[in-house]
């Protein structure tokens, strides 16, 4: 999905730092009966903050760690410079880098009565455990043995590993040391978030085989409510700029117009945003477990931001145009490694805890630069083989 405006409007919801009893009001009723599309979106850095002042931030550990690039693309010829998350993968040795991540269950409540809360469990629908714990256990936080394109890249959290076959033929040549760890991962009390009137709603998934009610709320409402509010009041916890929070709800998700709408103008299930100076970089996420979405479960959408986090954190990343895959109908020019491949699961993979996860495929790096021979494992352009070639022309 396209870049989604910043709202500089600050909400008025209060926090409440406690758990609450999940409890699901009568949803209402559905407007039409076309299936619901899971989408994902990114909240670029503001123009304001220029490119030099972020270095300088970065320099001073004032931020998270970040390193540049530029690249020549054989498409057009030009050059293209951005940064990711971590020390580069273009110069070999060990170069491990953690980052201090918080992971904040956010319980929301609907103005309708509707409550979702990541931290109960769910027999019904989600029967291997709470979202919290199942997220807390998964590969996304806890190192897995993983092969991506026939070669093993090691022990590693998914997005690491991802990294680790994304830059291959220089990361490889130093073995097991060049990794980007979401390290220490620190879980916070949950936070209650309480929706005003107009911005959020419960409706039902029935029509569409849903296994629980969905919770909606708009989108420009929400990131404004995260930015204005939420953020500032867990300075307190140790929650800012040098360190990577994500916010983790269970099924709840964002509608685009200015009011909450389902299943047309539905449904962000998942974002990545940057903000302010020095910046903070944060992640919404969804856990669904209505089970509506194609190609979505468990952890995918954890997977779809995390990795899109590592590879364009300030969500300003410029490549050639591309599109007309994943989510994309039309074009798109940003390092948005998730979207070509929305809706598409990496294989299941087992992590100590005994159940079986399925991350999303993300593309490579040379998929979008059009690099050939490409960077990553196996000669290929995506984690798990989908595309075994660029992305082609210039996206018309």
């Amino acid at each position: 999905m396209g870049n989604s405006p910043r709202m500089v409007r600050i909400s008025s919801a209060a926090l409440l730092l406690a758990a609450m009893v999940c409890s699901i009001a009568a949803p209402r009723a559905l407007a039409q009966d076309s299936p619901p599309q899971a989408l994902y979106t990114v909240v670029p850095l503001e123009n304001s903050v220029t490119p030099e002042m972020v270095a300088g931030a970065v320099a001073a550990a004032t931020t998270i760690p970040m390193w540049n690039y530029s690249v020549t693309s054989p498409l057009d010829g030009h050059v293209y410079s951005g940064s990711m998350v971590g020390r580069s993968a273009f110069f070999n040795g060990a170069r491990t880098t953690n980052v201090p991540t918080f992971l904040v269950p956010l319980i929301i409540k609907m103005p309708d009565g509707g409550t979702f809360d990541p931290t109960v469990a769910d027999a019904s629908c989600s029967p291997g455990g709470t979202p919290l714990n199942l997220t807390q256990n998964s590969p996304m936080m806890v190192p897995v043995a993983f092969t991506m394109n026939g070669v093993g890249v090691g022990t590693a959290q998914y997005v690491d590993a991802y990294q680790r076959a994304n830059f291959w033929s220089n990361v490889s040549v130093t073995g097991n040391h060049y990794h980007t760890v979401l390290s220490p991962v620190t879980t916070l009390a949950a936070v209650t978030v309480t929706v005003p009137a107009g911005k959020g709603a419960t409706f039902a998934t029935t029509a569409f085989g849903g296994c629980n009610p969905i919770g909606v709320m708009t989108f420009n409402w929400f990131d404004g409510f995260v930015t204005g509010t939420l953020l500032p009041a867990l300075a307190a916890q140790g929650v800012g700029p040098t360190n990577f929070p994500l916010f983790l709800m269970k099924d709840t998700v964002m509608s685009t117009g200015n009011s909450p709408t389902f299943p047309s103008g539905c449904c962000i299930l998942g974002y990545h945003g940057a903000t302010g100076f020095p910046t903070q970089t944060y992640s919404p996420i969804d856990f669904d477990t209505t089970g509506i979405f194609n190609g979505t479960t468990n952890i995918s959408v954890t997977s779809h931001e995390v990795g899109e986090w590592m590879d364009d954190p300030l969500g300003n990343n410029p490549t050639p145009l591309w599109g007309h895959t994943g989510q994309v109908n039309g074009c798109q020019s940003n390092l948005e490694n998730g979207d070509p491949l929305s809706g598409t699961l990496f294989p299941a993979v087992t992590a100590p805890n005994g159940k079986s996860y399925q991350m999303q495929e993300l593309a490579f790096f040379s998929w979008f630069f059009r690099q050939s021979p490409s960077l990553g494992t196996g000669g290929k352009f995506s984690d798990n083989g989908h595309f075994t070639s660029d992305a082609g022309a210039v996206c018309m």
